[in-house]
């Protein structure tokens, strides 16, 4: 083809440019990728064209040769390829260049993967390791792939790998690099496989085997002798090595003593060469089968008795060609030939069997052939025992002549025995007589003789085995001639009834009877024991008197003489009686409690006392019948009993009584009214526990602390008592008379001698708002209600020459304190609130140090958003006052409605009210409403004028002419009375005089004794006019009462206050009746029955409405009483006479600042108590 091209070309194509063609790789491995490229000097205007084989084939596109550009790419070479040339072609001048030199593509051969076993050589056997290694020649920077059955091995990448024989298969390799070539051929495969290992064979001889008996076990692997022999047993790898009982040599091994199966146990076989062990052999067990077990059997069975013949026989299955051992005890004391035992064959016999011979016996078989012996037969225990001995027994023994006697023998409990009977041992055969008679067992011997004395024995016979008895020992009968006396004794004489008596009756001998009679020896008994004692339990008095007893016993009964009488004396039981003294339902820690145990129906007092707390015995000898516990305390809480000792007799336990102790109890003190208005009477109430009783009580106002008073826990106040100030009465009345009794009060009760106490009650107060001429309270801002967080000032203003005043407080909560230093500005007479709160609420007042109280003012702090102000003293009769509601956040003025104790009474637009002239209807209860709020309620008090004004002046009038026509009434009786008593008695008068007693229940008339007067006070206070008539002498009550029977007459008149409000006249009399009622009667003085004469005037008077909040109740009639009591004053030598007249006139209830309920009214009274006295006579 060169040449053809060449000769068609000039010159001119001589000169074209050439094509350059080169080939990457080359040569090539089979599968590789040829990358042809052709140029033309450096200009890239060039295509080209392809040319193979010089046959003008130009290369195409094809699935293996691909065009790109100037490369040509050929994929997959498998063999030698070309020549290939190439020739550029453009549009330019020159069009084409000249062709490339040709190239041809060489393909070399892959290197060939080959696999080498490395070891072993040869077979290749269970448990060895393969060793394989891959060879590839030319190069050395191979990563290998190793295949088995096809399956790569991606975890096996180096030259030789090693595996255990059990992964069998067929293996392959082949090689990979990174340059060329880049992988080799695979090599051939090559087989793994296993040849078993050779089996070892175990032969064991004899098996099975008898216990005791050598077992030898070889072991053998094919006839090869090379083989050493390793032994196991019981599968767990445990090596059998060289023991006692084990011995190895070559393939044997011995095992001695086999006692019980054994196994499995297996071989295997080691070597040096391949394979270096054989596969184990098949586990063998050695089977030790038990060797006959032979048997005794005795004749004959049961109890063996001296003398007797006895047959052992053995014997080991049905074989007959053993021979036998005899033991004895276990002890290996082989049983041999002697005179009484003698061995044939395989029975022992024992002859004139003695009780040497007990023991246990057993035998053992021997032979010559397997198995040589046999094991020992079960023990068997032969007992050997004495002749049964008879027993003896006599009753009764002693006898006494003309009794019978019975004689038993009895061998065990066996009843088929016969009966020999001897006496005194000379073999003298006792046999039936007249008084002598045998029966089975029994001799019985009647009309005992004193010939019957002796020794008697006796003896069992019988044709079963044993076919005697030994003797029974001898028993010595013993006759007396005389008819014995039984004694009777008491161990007690006097008792009560519920108690027991024991009577014991004694006799000498034995086996008796007893007879026990009452009131009579000859009479039927009372009652039969088998035994000496007799006891009379829960006697009663008809079971005392004479008792005798006697003793029989036999058949027929023989019976001893009577004894001598014994007396019971029997009375009823004393009942104890515990009292407790003091006899209080409650008793409180501290107090002295004594409680009497009084034995009731006890004749003599020479008794002791036990004491129970609840039925357990605390004080079991006491001689005095009292016990006291002094102080009490809760622990001694119980339920208490008690009883009478006396010797050996005890009284009746008492009734239990209960003793329960409480801790000390405080009081309760309350004051009614606790606001004070003038002339009110203040009520003192005084309560300890309700269910004690006997308390007496005493009263205390406080005052500044000073040493050496009783005082408060915390000394803020020593208490200084009220004049009279124990009572009985657990309420004490202050009538206010003087300075205003406002301040604090205390009570505290008292009972017992000596005398128990109780804690101090809590303070209590009575406030007053009126204002004191000594000091005042004052408030800014003036009002009794105040927001939370806003400021408040009170002060103490003294008057006058008057110093030392603090400021006090009192709330729901805390006890009289001062001011809280937390405030922010505070001496002893000025607090200065800067934030009030809800706590701040409580009384105000001002305290001297010598207890003096001003007046009082009570704040309400609100945290709501409505107060109401209202003054915070008392309002003066006649003065305005102006109510204001007021918001918290809105300081002008807003709509309100005001109420007065819960009622509507204005609509106010301002929200202030204002009462031009305040009168005593105005006083209540105050509050405002509107759509803030509600305000709380404030009571308003109204004080009355000191100055009575001219439209008050009438109803003065009307209350002066009224109570003079009631005087004048009441005068009329008072001396038609003195008419009456100068004409019964007949008397002289001596003039005394007897002061206005507050509380007539408290204190003695006679303390306050003085001389005449006459007093009036007008308003809500009393009227007192004392006469008293005498004769020319001047002596006092008592002297007057010494001298001789005397004669009392006094009037009370009490006057109810008139409304002074009232200003019309009322014009219908016949609605204000007035009602004179006289009656007559007979009292009890202390000398005898006193005339009495009094009369009863009622006046109708309308009920006026109330400061509550209550709808006014309907009026009720005003009384005047005019009453005639007796009297009778103390006196020393005798009774006094005594005629009073009594007149009460209802007063009208003052309401208190509180809301309870009015209490009924007051009386104001008038006293007038004339005292007629005998003279001496004419």
């Amino acid at each position: 083809l060169n040449t053809h091209i060449n000769s068609g070309h000039s010159e001119d194509d001589d000169a074209l440019p050439k094509a350059t063609l080169t080939v990457e790789p080359n040569p090539v491995f089979p599968g590789e990728t040829v990358t042809l490229t052709c140029s033309v000097e450096s200009d890239s205007s060039w295509s080209y064209k392809w040319y193979k084989d010089r046959n003008d084939n130009v290369v195409s596109q094809s699935v293996r040769h691909t065009i790109t550009g100037d490369t040509l790419t050929i994929s997959g070479s498998t063999v030698n390829e070309g020549p290939y040339w190439c020739q550029g072609k453009r549009e330019s001048r020159p069009t084409s260049s000249s062709i490339s030199d040709p190239v041809t593509i060489t393909v070399n051969a892959l290197p060939v993967a080959s696999v080498k076993i490395v070891t072993p050589q040869g077979l290749l056997y269970s448990g060895e390791t393969v060793s394989l290694q891959c060879v590839i020649p030319d190069y050395t920077d191979w990563t290998y792939l190793w295949f088995r059955d096809n399956q790569h091995l991606p975890s096996q990448t180096s030259k030789s790998i090693t595996f255990p024989i059990t992964q069998t298969g067929q293996y392959r390799c082949e090689g990979k690099r990174r340059d060329h070539p880049q992988r080799s051929q695979p090599s051939d495969d090559v087989t793994i496989s296993v040849t078993a290992l050779p089996k070892a064979t175990l032969t064991v001889e004899p098996n099975p085997v008898f216990p005791g008996e050598t077992v030898t076990l070889t072991c053998s692997v094919g006839s090869d002798s090379i083989w050493s022999y390793q032994w196991y047993k019981d599968r767990n790898d445990n090596v059998v090595s060289q023991s006692v009982r084990h011995t190895i040599t070559g393939d044997t091994l011995t095992i001695s003593g086999s006692t019980v199966n054994e196994g499995p146990y297996w071989c295997q076989g080691k070597r040096e060469s391949r394979p270096t062990s054989s596969s184990i052999s098949d586990p063998v067990t050695i089977t030790v089968n038990a060797l006959p077990v032979a048997s005794v059997s005795v004749s004959p069975l049961g109890l063996l008795y001296s003398g007797e013949t006895v047959t052992l026989k053995c014997s080991v299955g049905s074989d007959s060609s053993w021979n036998y051992q005899w033991y004895k005890d276990r002890n290996y004391n082989v049983v041999s030939q002697s005179v009484r035992h003698t061995i044939t064959g395989d029975t022992l016999t024992i002859r004139r069997a003695a009780e040497s011979d007990q023991g246990r016996y057993w035998c053992e078989g021997n032979r010559v052939s397997r198995p040589t012996s046999s094991q020992p037969s079960d023990p068997v225990s032969l007992t050997v025992k004495a002749l049964p001995k008879s027993t003896l027994t006599v009753k009764p023994n002693t006898a006494y002549t003309g009794e019978t006697v019975t004689l038993t023998c009895s061998v065990g409990s066996d009843s088929i025995w016969n009966y020999q009977w001897y006496k005194d041992r000379n073999y003298n055969v006792v046999s039936q007589s007249v008084r002598h008679t045998i029966t089975g067992d029994t001799l019985t011997i009647r009309r005992a003789a004193e010939s019957d004395q002796g020794r008697y024995w006796c003896e069992g016979n019988r044709v079963s085995r044993p076919t005697s008895s030994q003797p029974s020992d001898p028993v010595s009968l013993t006759v007396k001639d005389y008819q014995p006396k039984t004694t009777l004794t008491s161990d007690k004489e006097n008792i009560f009834t519920g108690d027991s008596v024991t009577l014991s009756c004694t006799v000498e001998s034995s086996g008796w009877k007893f007879y026990w009679y009452r009131h009579r020896p000859d009479s039927i008994p009372v009652t039969t024991t088998s035994g000496y004692p007799y006891t009379l339990s829960w006697v009663n008095v008809s079971d005392g008197g004479q008792y005798w007893c006697r003793a029989g016993r036999g058949d027929p009964v023989y019976y001893t003489l009577y004894s001598d009488p014994v007396q019971i004396n029997i009375t009823e039981r004393p009942v104890a009686v515990l009292i407790l003294q003091p006899n209080w339902t409650q008793i409180f820690r501290g107090e002295t409690v004594t409680m009497r145990c009084d034995i009731q129906g006890g004749g003599d007092p020479d008794w002791d006392y036990r004491w129970y707390k609840n039925s357990q015995l605390f004080s079991p000898f006491n001689t005095k019948p009292e016990y006291r516990i002094s102080p009490v305390y809760r622990s001694n809480s119980d339920s208490y009993t008690c009883e009478g000792v006396k010797g050996n007799k005890f009284s009746k336990i008492s009734e239990a009584v209960k003793l329960t102790v409480s801790d000390q109890p405080q009081p309760v003190l309350s004051i009614s009214p606790q606001w004070l208005n003038p002339g009110d009477l203040v009520t003192l109430s005084c309560e300890v526990d309700k269910t004690s009783t006997g308390w007496r009580f005493s009263w205390y106002r406080t005052v500044p602390y000073r040493a050496g008073l009783p005082s408060l826990s915390d000394k803020s106040y020593s208490l200084q008592p009220i004049s009279d100030n124990v009572t009985s009465e657990d309420s004490y009345t202050l009538i206010p008379a003087g300075a205003t009794p406002t301040g604090g009060y205390v009570c505290r009760a008292g009972r017992g001698d000596p005398v128990y106490h109780t804690l101090y009650s809590q303070p209590q107060f009575l406030w007053s708002g009126d204002l004191q001429p000594s000091v005042s309270l004052t408030v800014n801002p003036n009002t009794t209600q105040h927001f939370t967080s806003k400021s408040l000032s009170l002060i103490c203003e003294e008057k006058g020459n008057s110093t030392g005043w603090r400021l006090k407080r009192y709330t729901e909560t805390a006890w009289p304190s001062q001011c809280p230093s937390t405030w922010r500005s505070v001496t002893e007479s000025t607090c200065t609130i800067t934030s009030l709160n809800t706590w701040s609420s409580g009384v105000f007042w001002c305290e001297s140090g010598s207890g003096e109280y001003g007046n009082a003012v009570n704040i309400t702090v609100n945290d709501g958003d409505v107060i109401l102000e209202s003054p915070v003293h008392p309002v003066t009769e006649g003065n305005s006052v102006t109510l204001s509601c007021k918001y918290r956040t809105i300081s002008s003025n807003f709509k309100a409605d005001i109420y007065k104790d819960g009622v509507l009474i204005k609509n106010e637009t301002t929200g202030e009210m204002t009462i031009p002239t305040v009168s005593k209807s105005d006083e209540g209860f105050y509050k405002c409403k509107s759509g803030k709020g509600e305000s709380p309620e404030s009571w308003v008090t109204v004080r009355v004028s000191p100055v009575v004004s001219p439209g008050s002046s009438t109803s003065v009038l009307v209350g002066v002419v009224v109570g003079l026509v009631v005087f004048g009434v009441l005068l009329v009786i008072l001396l038609v009375l003195l008419w009456r008593y100068q004409n019964s008695k007949g008397s002289c008068f001596n003039r005394i005089f007897w002061p206005p007693q507050p509380q007539t229940t408290n204190q003695d008339p006679q303390q306050d004794q003085g001389s005449g007067y006459t007093h009036q006070q007008h308003g809500d206070t009393n009227i007192y006019d004392t006469i008293n008539p005498s004769d020319n002498n001047d002596n006092d009550a008592a002297g007057a009462s010494a001298a001789g029977p005397s004669h009392v007459t006094y009037a009370q008149i009490q006057l109810k206050k008139l409304d002074k409000k009232k200003k019309e006249k009322r014009n219908y009399p016949q609605e204000n009746p007035v009602y004179s009622e006289v009656k007559t009667g007979k009292a009890t003085a202390a000398a005898g029955p006193v005339d009495v004469t009094y009369a009863e005037v009622d006046l109708q008077k309308k009920v006026k409405a109330k400061k509550k909040r209550e709808t006014a109740t309907p009026p009720k009639a005003e009384s005047v009483y005019s009453l005639v009591k007796p009297y009778t004053a103390p006196a020393a030598a005798g009774p006094v006479d005594v005629t009073y007249a009594e007149v009460d006139l209802q007063k009208k209830a003052i309401v208190k600042k509180k809301r309870e309920r009015a209490t009924p009214p007051e009386a104001d009274s008038v006293y007038s108590r004339l005292k007629p006295r005998s003279c001496p006579g004419p």
